[in-house]
């Protein structure tokens, strides 16, 4: 089952209250004052992340089991996890990066 989590739209503009992810090279924020998911992200010159990632917004869905939703889809970002507890794939649809997130009850 997958279940809307947030819209990740890009941006060049500085934010309030964006937290940086070095390891990606991007800059976050919104999402947890945002009533709609709306989550903004801000790349740094060298960020590894892919340029679809980079230049078109994502919608990002959470779901029950990862791999299960991974089979037979073009993967444009491999499994990782970026913070504790949760794990996230991102896929390309119709010329469109999606999110898939998945994220553990237990941890």
């Amino acid at each position: 089952m997958r279940r809307f989590h947030h819209i990740g739209i890009p941006t060049s503009e500085p934010r309030p209250g964006e937290e940086h992810l070095p390891r990606y090279g991007v800059h976050v924020s919104g999402f947890a004052e945002s009533p709609y998911g709306v989550e903004w992200m801000r790349f740094d010159p060298d960020s590894p992340l892919p340029e679809l990632v980079q230049t078109v917004a994502h919608v990002a869905f959470e779901v029950d089991d990862l791999e299960r939703e991974l089979e037979g889809q073009e993967v444009l970002i491999a499994p990782n996890r970026p913070s504790e507890g949760i794990r996230v794939a991102f896929i390309v649809h119709n010329g469109a990066p999606v999110e898939l997130m998945e994220i553990a009850d237990d941890e």
